[in-house]
This record gives structure tokens, sequence and C-alpha cells, in this order.
């Protein structure tokens, strides 16, 4: 018993080979007995090793870290050889502090490696959420280690541990003793409160690449002497999602699933995975827009005992992969894919729009829910493919709408595809893009004459970039409508309204004096706080508007006063005329303080009103 309360693990059995059992039946899978012990042996984690290495160097080590990553990829194995480093000692002396370079097994590495030192004291905090958990480590850290230089508390699930723990471990997790280290594990860092991420240095371990596990797994089948296909290597690496644990346990399955000769069929039997080539037959089924032999393809895999949920998650899949090859065609040279899929990747990626995979993408992801949730999986992924080849060849929404404008209104005729044969032409993709026209756009005429082959426009592939597309014949061209006339100002004014310019409304309203205007020309004299930009901006809108070139100059004439102005100036001349009326003046005198304000309604004459409570008072000036 430690002095944490906590128990420690019994010493362990002597180490026995992964392929061999001990008398009484103990055996060691791959995830434990080829479990790093330095630095040197952790995989995928270059930027940790490059830190906590150069922290070591120079003296800098933190008195706490935290470590967090998806499960599997080192977080416990990485906490162990951090108090393997900060205790390394060897028999001679020579090694006087921490140090990242342990090339040999030092007095402590043994026993901290199978987790039974005295002074490295691990505790799962899944099982020890109080706070009286925490109150023994805070009474056990006031006292030196008993052999090692530190003494080093690994925390592993810290997340798990209660609000009232945590607040516990603050003070001494910010000012532990000198002789003290901790190390936290979690896989849920957001659960950490920040009071504690603070106070630690954070590592976030990556998940480990395809490749390098392929690399990993290799040299375990080398080490144990199995022999195993490339493929299936990939094919693991790819299953544990970036896990090394997982990979190692699922590699550790295979060999004893396969007996011998570890190859990618009995790979994929034993996860349940449907074969890539036979995936990719069906991806280039849908893609022709073929349902019967996708239909042929599927109930294949069926009877063969694929699930339907995993047959359509594996064509999403490598509908992704098409897409990131697509995008980054090195992608495609990674070993980890194999040759067929990466060889008929590269030709998909050649041949389909990023729209078309998208649409796939979409229609699979909604389709796998479906899937998921039916009463009949096998049928409901039927309609799914079914959705999937009916879409393949079907123009976009905005190549529909150019054929539709491109024609006039006739509804283009399509010439016969690959997939008339598998469901009757493309009478549906024409149906189709009909409805997917714009409002406004012209409508397809249900009495289009028939147009002979060499002459019709074809109907757009939406599956290919432009592969298999026929020439479409070129429209008629079209009058073009009429150049505006503007010899107005006011005309002018009304028609950045009319185009919704709010801010060369305002600027032709208050920043600019009217010298001439003729069609085409335009001479303004410049209020200070006209714009720089305002000339050029005007001449360049002008012309868009019109359909004709305009001069727009500056000129040194005073010109006419602003529209603004000139409506101030109205407004001035229409309140003195009020207030002249006797009547008016009348009520303002009955009513000291009382304001003045004359408004014009747009079909009402002139109103006079007096700025009073009483709204009785108010005076009409026809009256």
């Amino acid at each position: 018993m430690s002095d944490t309360g906590l128990s420690a693990t019994p010493p362990a059995a002597p180490e026995q080979p992964a392929s061999v059992s001990t008398p009484g039946g103990a055996y060691r899978v791959l995830a434990r007995k080829y479990r790093p012990n330095s630095f040197e042996d952790l995989i995928g984690q270059e930027a940790v090793v490059r830190t906590v290495s150069n922290a070591f160097d120079t003296g800098r080590i933190p008195q706490a870290w935290i470590l967090t990553g998806v499960r599997g990829v080192g977080k416990t194995t990485t906490a162990r050889i951090l108090a393997r480093a900060l205790n390394y000692e060897l028999p001679d002396g020579s090694v006087k502090g921490p140090t990242i370079h342990m090339p040999v097994h030092g007095v402590h590495c043994k026993a901290i490696m199978e987790s039974r030192h005295m002074d490295v004291l691990e505790m799962d905090a899944a099982s020890h959420t109080g706070v009286d958990d925490v109150r023994q480590i805070n009474d056990s850290v006031r006292y030196a280690p008993a052999s090692a230089r530190y003494k080093v508390y690994i925390i592993d699930e810290v997340h798990m541990l209660s609000t009232a723990a945590f607040n516990a471990f603050l003070k001494t997790l910010e000012e532990p003793p000198e002789h003290a280290k901790f190390v936290f594990a979690t896989t849920e860092i957001r659960k950490v409160p920040v009071t504690v991420l603070s106070r630690c240095q954070r590592f976030d371990l990556r998940r480990v690449e395809a490749d390098v596990l392929m690399n990993h797994l290799s040299n375990i089948a080398q080490k144990e002497g199995v022999e195993v296909e490339p493929e299936a290597l990939g094919i693991i690496a790819r299953a544990a999602e970036g896990s090394v644990r997982d990979s190692l346990s699922l590699f550790d399955q295979a060999i004893a699933h396969a007996a011998g000769l570890v190859r990618a069929d009995a790979v994929r039997q034993m996860l349940g995975l449907a074969d890539r080539t036979r995936v990719i037959e069906l991806f280039d089924a849908l893609a022709r827009g073929d349902i019967a032999a996708a239909f042929a393809e599927f109930r294949d895999q069926y009877d063969t005992g694929a699930d339907p949920v995993v047959v359509l998650s594996d064509l999403a899949e490598f509908v992704n992969f098409v897409t990131r090859v697509k995008i980054v065609p090195a992608i495609a040279d990674n070993v980890a894919f194999g040759e067929t899929e990466r060889v008929r990747g590269r030709e998909f990626a050649a041949k389909l729009s990023m729209r078309v995979l998208s649409r796939m993408w979409q229609m699979l992801l909604k389709g796998v829910a479906e899937v998921q949730g039916a009463t009949r999986p096998a049928a409901a992924a039927e309609m799914v493919l079914v959705r999937i080849a009916y879409a393949a060849d079907l123009p976009t929404p905005d190549e529909a709408l150019r054929m539709l404008q491109q024609n006039g209104g006739d509804a283009p005729a399509a010439i016969g595809s690959g997939a008339s044969s598998g469901r009757g032409g493309t009478s549906a993709a024409m149906s189709s893009a009909a409805s997917l026209s714009a409002p406004g756009a012209p409508a397809m005429s249900r009495s289009a004459p028939s147009m002979s082959a060499a002459t019709a426009p074809t109907m757009l592939r939406g599956g290919l970039d432009g592969a298999a597309r026929s020439p479409v014949s070129a429209p008629a061209p079209e009058p073009e409508p009429p150049a505006l006339k503007i010899t107005t100002f006011p005309q002018l004014v009304a028609l950045a309204s009319e185009k919704r310019d709010v801010m060369t409304r305002l600027a032709l309203e208050a920043d600019v004096r009217l010298v001439r205007i003729e069609d085409g020309r335009l001479e303004l004299a410049l209020e200070p706080t006209a714009s720089r930009s305002l000339i050029n901006e005007l001449g360049r809108k002008l012309e868009q508007w019109t359909g004709r070139r305009w001069t727009v100059i500056v000129s040194n004439a005073p010109g006419q006063p602003t529209l603004r102005q000139q409506s101030e100036a109205q407004q001035n001349e229409r309140e003195r005329a009020a207030e002249n009326d006797p009547r008016v003046q009348e009520v303002l005198a009955r009513f000291p303080g009382a304001k003045l304000t004359v408004r014009r309604l747009a079909s009402e004459p002139v109103e006079i009103e007096s700025d009073m409570d009483d709204p009785s008072e108010r005076i009409d000036e026809d009256d």
C-alpha cells in the first residue's frame, strides 16, 4: 500500500514472447508487448518529443503536463516515459539529472514502465473521483521520494474528477514541492477546468497517419515472424482511425483469424468490410447511371454477407477519396490505399466534376441514415442507389438553366446515352432539367418540334467535366435593348432611386451642383463634402445603367444650388408664408413657446401644425 492509500500493481511476471503462451496460459498481446519504452519508440508524435527534448536539455521542466488525444495514441505511455526520464539513473551514478537519452534500462526504469514503482503513483480518476482521493495526494506530496529523484503522479482520465476534487487540487498543482511532478491524461480536454489547464503544459497527441501505422505493423510482423499482405496492413491501418492500440489489437486478431498468411480478403471478412474492388465497381455503375449493373453488384455483395450500411459507408468513403484526389492529386500516391483504389481514383477524379461528387456525397450521407433506421435495410439501400443513378447524368441547375435560355424556351432534345439501356434513356433527365429552371427563365415548350440528332442540342451530362458532352447549337443573337436617354437632372436622381443605389442618390442630392446636362454629358460643381471618387463612380454607373458612354466632368462654374438646398429654400418659404398668416399668429400668441411646423404630404395640401400637445389645435393653410 502506497503512502497515498492507492494500491500499487504487484510485480509483473517475467516477460514472454507474444507468440508463446506460458504454461499457465498467460499471453501478452501485441499492444502490451510492443509498448514504447522511450521517446525514440513513440511514433507519430514528433512535435511532443521535440518540445519535451528541448525542455529537458535546457532544464526548463514544468511542474505539470496534461496530455490529450483520442484513445490509443499513447497518452499513458508518454506519461510513463516522462516519469522514467525524470528519474533516469544508472548504477554507476553517471547520470545526475533528468534526461531523455536512455539507451539502456536504468535503476528505476523497469519498475516505472511496469507501473509498480513506489515513487511513481498512477491513479485512475474514473474510479477515484472524489475530494478524499485528491486529499490523499495533497497529504503525501509533502514527503520526499523514497528512492527516485522525483515523485511523479500520473492521473489518467483526469476529466472524471469532480468539481470539488479539481478545486482541492489547485493549490498543490500551482505550487508543488520541488520533488513532485504531475502528469495528467484525458480524452475529454474540454471537461477539464481552465484553472487546471492554466497550471499545466498542454500536449495534444495527434492521430497517427495510416502509412506510419503500416510501417509500424510491418516491423512488428517481421519481429513476430508473421507473413502479411501489404493490402491487409492498409485495411487494418485505416480501420484503426489513427489509434496505435487499435491497430495492434486488430493485427493480433487478424493473425489469429488467418492462422498463417494474413490476407486482405481474410481481414475484410473479419472486419465485415466489402471488397474495395467491388465497391469501386458499384461506384462506376452509379456514375454511369446503369441501375441494372448497380443492382446486380449490390445484391451480389449482400448475398455474400455484406451489410447494406457498410456498403453505403464504403461507397461514401470512396467518394471522399476521389474528391480529395481531385483537389490534391498527391493523395493518390499514399501506399495505405490499394493499387486498384489509387488507379481508379485518379481516373474518376479526372472525369467527374466537383458538383457531381458533392451531390453523391450528400445523397449517400442521407442514405446511410435512412438505411440505419429502415426495417428492410437492403430495400432501403437499393432505393438510395436508384436516386444516385438517376441523378448521375442530370445537368446541374446552372447547366439546365443555361440550356433552356440558349434554346429560347424549346425543350432540348436528348441523344441517347449509355444509361438509356439501364433506365430508359435521358427522358427523366430532361424532365428534371425542366423542373430546375429558375423563376423567370424561359419555360420549356410542351409541343416542341422534333429535331434531328445532327442539329438538336444535346443534354449536357452532369456527371462528366466535358469528356462526353456533345456540342450545343449556338443560339440566335437577341436584339439589344434601346439605350436609356437622360436629359434632366431629376431624371438622373430618379434613375439612381430606381436602381436602389442609395449612396449615389444622396450624393446627387447633397454633394453636387448642376451646371449642365445633356444626353451623354454631365457637368457638375462639387461641394466640399463630395467624395473624391464620385465623378469616376458616377460615370461608370451611368454607362452601366444607360448602355452608353457618359462624359462626367467637374466645372468651375458655380452652378445651380444642390437639390437639398433647393428643398430647404422651398421649406423656408412655406414656413414664412405660414407665419404671416393672421390666424397662425393669433394661435402662437395664445400659446407662448409653441413652434410652427409646416409639412407637405404626398397627396394633400400644405399643412401648418403648431408644436402643441392637443392635436385639435391644428390649422390648415387653406382654411
